[in-house]
């Protein structure tokens, strides 16, 4: 092992699930005494955190069109063969131009892609280079992000992209004080920005339908994003603006799932469902459109329920159902919880990724 040094590559300034899981990957093959080094964005949160574990870090900051740029391309080929890398991996599809170039010119053996968005690949002839010519081993996050690679073209050979679930740490889901239900009234959960493919408005439908059949509820829902303004402007329309609230940030996802009964997922597609997994760990049973890697996650009828792609009766079905059935509620969050400590905790992805790997 002493031989092999693993570098992560990953530009974005934004903290999301792929920069999640290049950190918490990072971290414990550091406190597994490997030599790692991390590839990012001076300004980003993911420079910031690893600062703090003190990782070895290349700052880099690169354009989508940096790959035309032979000096980057050249610095950064110096540092990989200075560094005597041997497997790097990364993290976005814009990375890929410049690094996977570099990586390719330094003689890298493993140049691996992990993929992390259920979205089909464009079929682009840069793309078909990039998979033909540079890229050896693709990681998918799920399943359904496994199937998309391959949806618009024959990028790449099957046999070599290996699927990895995502993992959380559930020492930070230990001894939490369970929420306070009412019980004449069912709190519903969302967590997520505030975007298109989140497409919280739904949210905003299934309040009118849970009005409508006079249950008593509050739907609860935490983030930012440039929608914000027209989910309220939608709430106010439908005569629902006492129903749904608006957290804004949520610094801390634990503290707020204690105070929900059920998460319901409302996202267009999803590469990987942290939230759901959050959720299941804090023993909160979960609803999401049968879609997309949901499945995947949530285990219908035993850890939550998977419904028509966007029919929200069916979710006001379901809540309806668990409004009053308290027992079934507290059934599917326990089942949730020892599905989480089987498939998706963060020493599973690791041990997971390190066969996958070879070290």
């Amino acid at each position: 092992m002493k031989n092999k040094t693993i570098c992560f590559f990953n530009s974005a300034k934004e903290w999301g699930g792929g920069e999640k899981w290049h950190f918490d990957m990072a971290s414990m093959m550091i406190s597994d005494d490997k030599t790692v080094i991390v590839i990012t964005n001076q300004k980003s949160v993911l420079y910031e955190k690893l600062k703090e574990k003190r990782i070895n870090i290349f700052p880099i900051k690169i354009s989508n069109l940096s790959f035309l740029n032979p000096f980057k391309v050249l610095k950064l080929v110096y540092f990989l063969k200075k560094a005597k890398v041997s497997h790097i991996i990364i993290n976005l599809s814009a990375d890929l131009k410049i690094a996977g170039i570099a990586s390719k010119i330094s003689k890298i053996p493993n140049i691996i892609y992990r993929r992390g968005s259920a979205i089909p690949i464009k079929n682009s002839f840069f793309n078909r280079f990039i998979f033909k010519n540079i890229v050896t081993e693709i990681i998918a996050n799920t399943e359904a992000t496994k199937k998309t690679i391959n949806q618009n073209h024959n990028f790449f050979p099957e046999n070599k992209i290996k699927v990895i679930y995502n993992g959380i740490d559930l020492n930070n889901f230990e001894n939490k004080n369970p929420k306070n239900i009412i019980k004449d009234e069912i709190i519903i959960g969302n967590l997520g920005r505030l975007v298109k493919q989140k497409a919280q408005f739904y949210l905003i439908h299934l309040a009118e339908i849970l009005k409508n059949r006079n249950l008593k509820f509050k739907i609860i829902i935490g983030g930012k994003g440039k929608l914000e303004e027209e989910l309220k402007m939608l709430c106010k329309t439908k005569g629902v603006e006492n129903e749904v609230v608006f957290n804004g940030f949520i610094e801390n996802s634990i503290n707020f799932m204690q105070k929900i009964d059920v998460f319901v997922l409302t996202s267009l597609w999803e590469g990987f469902g942290y939230v759901l997994v959050e959720a299941n760990a804090c023993n909160i049973p979960t609803i999401a459109f049968d879609i997309s890697s949901n499945p995947e996650i949530i285990e219908h009828g035993k850890t939550g329920f998977l419904v028509e792609r966007y029919n929200m009766e069916q979710i006001a079905d379901k809540i309806e159902y668990l409004a009053k059935n308290r027992e079934k509620l507290s059934e599917l969050g326990e089942n949730g919880r020892k599905r989480v400590e089987e498939i998706f905790t963060v020493e599973k992805c690791y041990e997971n990724l390190k066969l996958f790997l070879g070290i």
